[in-house]
Protein backbone atom coordinates (compact mmCIF):
# COMPACT_ATOMS: atom_id res chain seq x y z
CA UNK A 1 0.00 0.00 0.00
CA UNK A 2 1.34 3.39 -0.95
CA UNK A 3 1.65 5.99 1.79
CA UNK A 4 0.10 9.30 0.84
CA UNK A 5 2.56 12.15 1.29
CA UNK A 6 1.10 15.36 2.69
CA UNK A 7 1.60 18.28 0.33
CA UNK A 8 3.69 21.11 1.74
CA UNK A 9 2.64 24.75 1.90
CA UNK A 10 4.90 27.77 1.77
CA UNK A 11 4.70 30.26 4.64
CA UNK A 12 6.85 33.11 5.88
CA UNK A 13 7.71 33.11 9.57
CA UNK A 14 9.70 35.99 11.02
CA UNK A 15 10.74 36.97 7.50
CA UNK A 16 12.02 33.51 6.51
CA UNK A 17 10.32 31.26 3.98
CA UNK A 18 9.45 27.80 5.29
CA UNK A 19 7.85 24.77 3.61
CA UNK A 20 5.89 22.49 5.92
CA UNK A 21 2.71 20.36 6.04
CA UNK A 22 -0.54 22.34 6.59
CA UNK A 23 -1.43 20.06 9.51
CA UNK A 24 1.29 21.70 11.60
CA UNK A 25 0.97 24.76 13.83
CA UNK A 26 3.27 27.71 13.30
CA UNK A 27 5.48 26.57 16.18
CA UNK A 28 5.67 23.01 14.83
CA UNK A 29 6.57 24.45 11.43
CA UNK A 30 9.69 26.03 12.94
CA UNK A 31 10.73 22.70 14.42
CA UNK A 32 9.94 20.97 11.12
CA UNK A 33 12.25 23.42 9.35
CA UNK A 34 15.09 22.57 11.73
CA UNK A 35 14.87 25.36 14.29
CA UNK A 36 15.95 24.13 17.76
CA UNK A 37 13.42 23.42 20.47
CA UNK A 38 14.03 25.35 23.68
CA UNK A 39 13.87 22.95 26.61
CA UNK A 40 12.27 23.56 30.02
CA UNK A 41 9.95 26.34 28.86
CA UNK A 42 6.39 26.70 27.64
CA UNK A 43 4.23 23.92 26.27
CA UNK A 44 7.15 21.45 26.17
CA UNK A 45 6.91 21.43 29.96
CA UNK A 46 3.11 21.40 30.08
CA UNK A 47 2.68 25.12 30.73
CA UNK A 48 1.50 27.57 28.06
CA UNK A 49 4.30 29.85 26.92
CA UNK A 50 1.88 32.35 25.37
CA UNK A 51 3.57 32.26 21.95
CA UNK A 52 2.01 35.41 20.52
CA UNK A 53 1.91 35.94 16.78
CA UNK A 54 0.63 38.40 14.20
CA UNK A 55 -0.87 36.70 11.15
CA UNK A 56 -1.63 37.91 7.65
CA UNK A 57 -3.22 35.39 5.34
CA UNK A 58 -2.76 35.25 1.58
CA UNK A 59 -4.72 37.79 -0.47
CA UNK A 60 -5.71 39.67 2.70
CA UNK A 61 -4.53 42.96 4.13
CA UNK A 62 -5.93 42.23 7.59
CA UNK A 63 -3.49 41.45 10.38
CA UNK A 64 -4.86 39.42 13.29
CA UNK A 65 -3.53 38.32 16.65
CA UNK A 66 -3.29 34.65 17.52
CA UNK A 67 -1.40 32.01 19.49
CA UNK A 68 1.31 30.06 17.70
CA UNK A 69 0.23 26.65 18.97
CA UNK A 70 -3.37 27.10 17.79
CA UNK A 71 -2.73 28.50 14.31
CA UNK A 72 -2.37 25.95 11.52
CA UNK A 73 -0.40 26.74 8.41
CA UNK A 74 -2.01 28.07 5.24
CA UNK A 75 -0.43 28.65 1.85
CA UNK A 76 1.01 32.14 1.61
CA UNK A 77 0.54 32.92 5.29
CA UNK A 78 2.86 35.48 6.89
CA UNK A 79 3.60 35.10 10.60
CA UNK A 80 5.61 37.15 13.06
CA UNK A 81 6.26 36.04 16.63
CA UNK A 82 5.99 38.86 19.14
CA UNK A 83 8.00 39.51 22.28
CA UNK A 84 7.11 42.29 24.68
CA UNK A 85 7.59 42.81 28.42
CA UNK A 86 5.13 42.01 31.16
CA UNK A 87 4.06 45.08 33.18
CA UNK A 88 5.56 45.32 36.65
CA UNK A 89 3.62 48.29 38.03
CA UNK A 90 0.70 46.21 39.36
CA UNK A 91 1.87 44.70 42.64
CA UNK A 92 -0.10 43.49 45.65
CA UNK A 93 -0.05 40.96 48.46
CA UNK A 94 -3.34 39.29 49.32
CA UNK A 95 -2.09 38.54 52.82
CA UNK A 96 -1.84 42.27 53.48
CA UNK A 97 -5.54 42.85 52.75
CA UNK A 98 -7.17 42.64 56.19
CA UNK A 99 -10.51 41.22 55.03
CA UNK A 100 -12.79 40.89 52.02
CA UNK A 101 -14.49 44.19 52.84
CA UNK A 102 -11.27 45.94 51.78
CA UNK A 103 -10.83 44.11 48.46
CA UNK A 104 -12.53 46.78 46.38
CA UNK A 105 -10.40 49.53 47.91
CA UNK A 106 -7.26 47.49 47.22
CA UNK A 107 -8.35 46.87 43.64
CA UNK A 108 -8.61 50.59 42.96
CA UNK A 109 -5.24 51.15 44.59
CA UNK A 110 -3.60 48.54 42.39
CA UNK A 111 -5.54 49.32 39.22
CA UNK A 112 -6.50 53.02 39.45
CA UNK A 113 -6.59 53.22 35.66
CA UNK A 114 -9.35 50.58 35.40
CA UNK A 115 -12.08 53.21 35.79
CA UNK A 116 -10.66 55.03 32.75
CA UNK A 117 -11.71 52.32 30.30
CA UNK A 118 -12.74 53.97 27.02
CA UNK A 119 -14.85 50.97 25.96
CA UNK A 120 -12.88 51.03 22.69
CA UNK A 121 -13.16 47.22 22.40
CA UNK A 122 -9.48 46.94 21.44
CA UNK A 123 -8.87 44.35 24.16
CA UNK A 124 -11.70 42.14 22.93
CA UNK A 125 -10.53 42.33 19.34
CA UNK A 126 -6.95 41.49 20.23
CA UNK A 127 -7.72 38.49 22.46
CA UNK A 128 -6.86 35.21 20.67
CA UNK A 129 -9.08 33.28 23.10
CA UNK A 130 -12.12 35.49 22.36
CA UNK A 131 -12.52 36.40 26.02
CA UNK A 132 -14.92 39.21 26.89
CA UNK A 133 -12.06 41.25 28.28
CA UNK A 134 -13.76 44.63 28.34
CA UNK A 135 -16.74 43.22 30.21
CA UNK A 136 -14.42 41.57 32.73
CA UNK A 137 -12.70 44.86 33.55
CA UNK A 138 -16.07 46.56 33.98
CA UNK A 139 -17.25 43.83 36.37
CA UNK A 140 -14.08 44.01 38.45
CA UNK A 141 -14.35 47.80 38.68
CA UNK A 142 -17.81 47.31 40.21
CA UNK A 143 -16.56 44.78 42.73
CA UNK A 144 -18.05 41.77 40.98
CA UNK A 145 -14.81 39.81 41.15
CA UNK A 146 -16.24 36.30 40.92
CA UNK A 147 -18.08 37.12 37.68
CA UNK A 148 -15.04 38.92 36.29
CA UNK A 149 -12.76 36.01 37.16
CA UNK A 150 -15.05 33.52 35.42
CA UNK A 151 -14.68 35.45 32.16
CA UNK A 152 -10.89 35.10 32.35
CA UNK A 153 -10.76 31.34 33.00
CA UNK A 154 -9.14 30.62 29.62
CA UNK A 155 -6.71 33.56 29.79
CA UNK A 156 -3.10 32.50 29.08
CA UNK A 157 -1.59 35.90 30.00
CA UNK A 158 -0.42 36.60 26.46
CA UNK A 159 -0.62 40.38 27.12
CA UNK A 160 -2.31 41.18 23.79
CA UNK A 161 -5.10 43.02 25.62
CA UNK A 162 -2.55 45.02 27.55
CA UNK A 163 -0.78 46.23 24.42
CA UNK A 164 -4.12 47.12 22.82
CA UNK A 165 -5.28 49.24 25.76
CA UNK A 166 -4.71 53.01 25.41
CA UNK A 167 -5.15 53.42 29.19
CA UNK A 168 -2.52 50.78 30.12
CA UNK A 169 -5.04 48.88 32.22
CA UNK A 170 -3.46 45.41 31.74
CA UNK A 171 -6.88 43.69 31.68
CA UNK A 172 -5.39 40.20 31.96
CA UNK A 173 -3.90 41.17 35.33
CA UNK A 174 -7.31 42.50 36.37
CA UNK A 175 -8.69 39.05 35.57
CA UNK A 176 -5.92 37.35 37.52
CA UNK A 177 -6.55 39.59 40.52
CA UNK A 178 -10.27 38.81 40.34
CA UNK A 179 -9.69 35.07 40.33
CA UNK A 180 -7.18 35.26 43.16
CA UNK A 181 -9.28 37.33 45.54
CA UNK A 182 -12.37 35.23 44.85
CA UNK A 183 -10.51 32.09 45.88
CA UNK A 184 -8.68 33.75 48.77
CA UNK A 185 -11.53 35.60 50.42
CA UNK A 186 -14.74 34.02 49.15
CA UNK A 187 -15.79 37.63 48.64
CA UNK A 188 -19.08 39.04 49.87
CA UNK A 189 -22.15 39.30 47.57
CA UNK A 190 -21.58 41.63 44.63
CA UNK A 191 -24.62 43.80 45.39
CA UNK A 192 -23.18 44.56 48.83
CA UNK A 193 -19.74 45.26 47.37
CA UNK A 194 -21.35 47.60 44.84
CA UNK A 195 -23.05 49.56 47.64
CA UNK A 196 -19.72 49.84 49.47
CA UNK A 197 -18.17 51.15 46.26
CA UNK A 198 -20.84 53.86 46.05
CA UNK A 199 -20.04 54.80 49.62
CA UNK A 200 -16.31 54.85 48.86
CA UNK A 201 -16.93 57.37 46.09
CA UNK A 202 -19.10 59.49 48.36
CA UNK A 203 -22.07 59.09 46.03
CA UNK A 204 -24.45 57.55 48.54
CA UNK A 205 -27.25 59.96 49.46
CA UNK A 206 -28.76 59.27 52.84
CA UNK A 207 -32.01 60.94 53.84
CA UNK A 208 -32.54 61.12 57.58
CA UNK A 209 -36.09 61.29 58.84
CA UNK A 210 -36.19 64.05 61.50
CA UNK A 211 -39.61 62.98 62.78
Amino acid sequence: METQIEQLVTVTINGKEIKAPPSLSTIQALWYAGYPRVQSVGCLEGVCGSCRIMVRRAESTEVTMALGCQTLLEEGMEVNFLVFPTPTHHTYNLAEIPNSWEVQTEFHRVFPEAVNCRVCNGCNKSCPKEIQVKEGVALASKGRFQEAGELFVECVMCNFCMTACPEYIAPNHVGLFSRRVTAYFHTRPSNLINRLEVMRKGELKVEIDQD
